[in-house]
């Protein structure tokens, strides 16, 4: 049986070790740049704008976690969750935690008039697509995910000032 909680900030070096044992999973071991200063603001901060919630078995070891923050649609009017991570370590796998964390994350949404719950699937998951799909969930397979991130970030984003595509808040003033 799985307890389904909010985070608290004690949970804060529990999540950042999951998410680092998310990344060996997904074959990206080095590429964790989040600290717990990092992670206890953006959770617990004056505005957190990130949430993450807990899955713990009955004597209240954590299990896993899903992390998630709204997005909108513009289409249907109003919000969404996007989950960002959701991870079950791996000795508890099976035993209903993730499907307890999607299943709350469903209600949250559901609770709240939000339109969808989705997130981003690597292609080669296949354990974690066939457990996403027996719980109804479908590929949106008419879509691919593009980033802007890194170097090409920097160089795009340190444009604008080039460019004379001024924010919208120096158009404001100007």
């Amino acid at each position: 049986m799985s307890v389904i909680r909010p985070a608290a900030p004690h949970d804060v070096p529990a999540i950042l070790q999951m998410i680092h044992d998310l990344a060996i999973y997904e074959k990206e071991p080095d590429a964790v740049r989040n600290t717990p200063q990092m992670l206890t603001e953006a959770l617990f901060g004056e505005t957190p704008r990130v949430f993450a919630t807990m899955a713990e078995n009955t004597a209240g070891e954590v299990r896993g976690f899903a992390l998630w923050f709204l997005n909108y649609s513009t289409w249907e009017g109003v919000h969404g969750i996007y989950l960002e991570d959701l991870y079950v370590r791996p000795e508890a796998r099976g035993e209903g935690h993730g499907r307890a964390l999607l299943q709350h994350l469903a209600a949250t949404a559901v609770e709240r008039g939000y339109a969808r719950v989705e997130w981003s699937v690597l292609d080669w998951n296949e354990p974690s697509i066939n457990f996403y799909k027996k719980l109804g969930a479908v590929p949106m397979e008419e879509w691919s995910t593009f980033r802007l991130t890194g170097g090409a970030l920097d160089a795009f984003g340190g444009a604008g000032s080039r460019t004379g595509a001024g924010s919208r808040a120096e158009a404001v003033r100007g």
